[in-house]
């Protein structure tokens, strides 16, 4: 009776093993979802940008041993680890009529990136230098996202977490994509660096110790070259937020009161220079759609003349017979309505809708709502003796904006954004980081300006020296630098990001070759067995 007591006991093994392999899995799958959730605190408004390479050493540790689908999982968990509350401030946009359905969608499509290149860099992992190849698969990611699907959505890139630490100096060097790489190689280096030092591989830690350092070090040695002294002199520039309700999607029936609020904020700027209060600025900047125009603004120029110099007007401007543009115009005091730039990258489902079959399975206003038309000039304009940029809202989170305008001579950059849509939340400050972002990027101060807040003046090295509180109409008025030199980023374009996609190509195909290869191998070798 021994014999069938074994047998029947024997199958009592793979159920332990299951369990186990049950506990490391969900383990991992924590361990992702933590991750994501540790470089979403390195975005402002908090001042965290040491947790962006910290969560991407967690995923590295995830990573660590997977093959293909297991890396898709875990990087899409460890996405929606970072989209979900990156990204709640679409809610406070739609309110509780849409549900958490274009939420979801949108941070569900951005975290199908992070998994995507997840799973590649299972692939190069095993390379020579595998922290370095994966970090550059991680940010060529970065660039389809960019543009596809349905008009793509930048926000919430890597480099986009660091307006003032240790790595934003690269930005100089090779702009956003430089930056980013260096935070996801110096988490990948670290996450390779601590699993050598507890295998007690010593001679293996040479290359991680150099991907965990160099990138905080070349940062920090690069600080002490960013320009922020005038090259062009110096400007003096208001900024008028005349405020708007907080009621969300909303404030689309709000236009005329958002029109009338800083028709009298600039009337009250217009006092405070008549008395001495503030001192006379050489150009003043309204926020993006801050009034509706389809012709002549009488308003518009009594505003103006009473303010007594140039002034941007941002503007829901509709000619004749063509599409309504977000525009942004150059208004003199004396000869009123000049130069305007409109907007080239439009927000998908707010201010185009690029796939209404399925929009509609959203919102039932989509039918009720037209595409504006984008402009296709750069951003640039010429206002009070001064070369501007002038990227409008949404357009800072693309590189070539405001680098064309910057290439095209601009001195200073004005961002006009209207926040108003997005309540108390983060997204006026994850936008603000962006502009800090962009002024050690091209070496310029930058003006922003928005309806309700948060205005500011940001110098050449990212620093904040003035900036307004939300929902609340306010006025700033200080002195900026101009400048001239271009940066190497700027001279460089976007061969930095193209040569991280290379370079991200090529590390996957040499993975796939080595693999096919050692599976020829392992194959021949068992059937001579």
């Amino acid at each position: 009776m021994a014999a069938p007591v074994a047998e029947s006991a024997a199958p009592a093994a793979p159920p332990a093993r299951t369990k186990r392999n049950w506990r490391s899995w969900l383990l991992r799958l924590a361990l992702a979802a933590a991750s994501g959730f540790v470089f979403y605190l390195s975005f402002a408004p908090r001042d965290l940008w040491w947790l962006a390479p910290l969560g991407f050493a967690g995923l590295g540790f995830v990573l660590r041993g997977r093959r293909f689908w297991g890396g898709l999982g875990y990087g899409f968990v460890f996405g929606l680890g970072v989209y979900l509350p990156l990204l709640l401030w679409l809610q406070d946009f739609l309110g509780r009529g849409f549900g958490p359905a274009p939420w979801g969608a949108l941070s569900g499509a951005l975290a199908a990136y992070l998994g995507l290149a997840a799973a590649c860099c299972t692939v190069v992992a095993r390379l020579p230098g595998g922290p370095v190849w994966m970090a550059a698969v991680v940010i060529a990611s970065e660039t389809p996202r960019t543009w596809w699907p349905l008009g793509g959505f930048p926000w919430g890139r890597v480099a986009f977490s660091q307006p003032g630490g240790a790595f934003t100096p690269l930005a100089s060097i090779g702009g956003a994509p430089l930056v980013g790489f260096a935070v996801v190689v110096t988490g990948f280096g670290l996450a390779a660096l601590l699993a050598g030092a507890a295998r007690r591989d010593w001679r293996g830690l040479r290359l991680p110790v150099v991907a965990t350092v160099v990138p905080v070090v070349a940062g920090l040695a690069l600080w002490p070259t960013i320009g922020t002294g005038a090259q062009a002199g110096t400007r003096t520039v208001a900024i008028v937020q005349g405020n708007a309700p907080d009621v969300g999607l909303d404030l689309m029936n709000e236009a005329p009161t958002l029109r009338a609020n800083h028709l009298t904020q600039s009337e009250v700027l217009a006092g405070q220079i008549r008395t001495g209060a503030v001192p006379g600025p050489d150009l003043v900047v309204w926020p993006e759609t801050a009034t509706d125009l389809t012709g002549a603004d009488p308003a518009v120029d009594q505003a103006v003349r009473d303010l007594g110099v140039p002034t941007l007007i941002g503007a829901r401007y509709r000619a004749p017979g063509q599409p309504t543009q977000n525009t942004e115009f150059v208004w003199n005091p004396v000869t009123g309505r000049g130069a305007s730039y409109s907007k080239q990258e439009l927000v998908p489902f707010a201010e185009f809708v690029p796939a209404r079959a399925i929009a509609r399975w959203f919102t039932p206003f989509v039918d009720d709502t037209g595409d504006m038309g984008a402009g296709t000039a750069p951003a640039v304009l010429d206002v009070a003796g001064t070369r501007v940029a002038v990227p409008i809202c949404y357009e800072i989170a693309y590189d070539y904006v405001p680098r064309d305008a910057v290439r095209d001579g601009a001195q200073l950059i004005v961002l006009p954004t209207n926040n108003g849509w997005f309540g108390r939340s983060e997204m006026s400050y994850q936008q603000l980081a962006m502009a800090r972002l962009r002024a050690v990027e091209h070496g310029r101060a930058v003006v922003v300006s928005s309806t309700t807040g948060v205005s500011a003046l940001v110098e050449p090295d990212g620093t904040v020296t003035q900036s307004t509180g939300q929902f609340t109409p306010a006025s700033l008025v200080g002195t900026v630098p101009l400048r001239t030199q271009a940066t190497l980023s700027d001279r460089l374009g976007a061969w930095t990001e193209y040569g991280l996609v290379g370079v991200a190509v090529a590390a996957i195909l040499t993975g796939l070759v080595l693999r096919a290869r050692t599976w020829a191998t392992s194959t021949t070798a068992t059937r001579a067995e």
